[in-house]
């Protein structure tokens, strides 16, 4: 399966609060974030992880190894430290800022933060971000893939792919019909 999800924000205490989630201390943030996780993606699944991992090498290996029979694709998020970055170079499949990419035809935009407009989003192409922890109304064809906007689990593709049907268009979307007779390739 291919799954999404973002803000982790493991071992950070003051996030707790900043983002008012429901638990004590951060022992039991962490736990349930990596139990949700753990029931969810299964050894051979895809994950793109859209940033804020942890602040802590330590805690970015610990994550790693115990999921280091999932491909990841890490998104950097402004939360993740120079080594965290340094060890997803060491354990994910490609890291970056910005990537895009295309599962089952449909055009995908994947960045730490919310865009306004994006790679073809004209024709309808989702935009995935983390980083507002579910206090950012999304526009057109977007979604928060956070855990704070997702019950603190990752979100599938096959789940992305309901929820953007009952979305609105983009804002800049030309429609099928048009996009063909201006010549595009897409």
């Amino acid at each position: 399966m291919i799954w999404f999800t973002a803000d982790f924000h493991l071992s950070h205490k003051n996030i707790i609060r900043y983002c008012q989630r429901p638990f004590v201390n951060i022992e039991e943030m962490d736990t349930v974030i990596l139990d949700n996780f753990s029931e969810s993606v299964e050894p051979g699944d895809t994950l793109y992880f859209l940033g804020d991992l942890t602040f802590k090498a330590s805690v970015a290996t610990q994550f790693f190894e115990r999921f280091k029979d999932i491909q990841i694709y890490f998104i950097i998020g402004n939360h993740d430290s120079t080594e965290v970055i340094e060890l997803a170079r060491k354990y994910c499949v490609n890291v970056a800022h910005l990537k895009d990419v295309t599962i089952n035809n449909q055009a995908i935009t994947l960045c730490h933060y919310a865009m306004r407009v994006w790679n073809k989003s004209h024709y309808n192409a989702w935009q995935l971000y983390g980083h507002s922890h579910g206090r950012l109304t999304s526009v057109g064809k977007q979604h928060d893939v956070g855990v704070d906007n997702n019950i603190f689990t990752p979100i599938s593709f096959e789940k992305l792919v309901k929820i953007m049907k009952g979305k609105a268009n983009n804002v800049n979307y030309i429609g099928e019909k048009r996009g063909k007779m201006i010549g595009t390739d897409e």
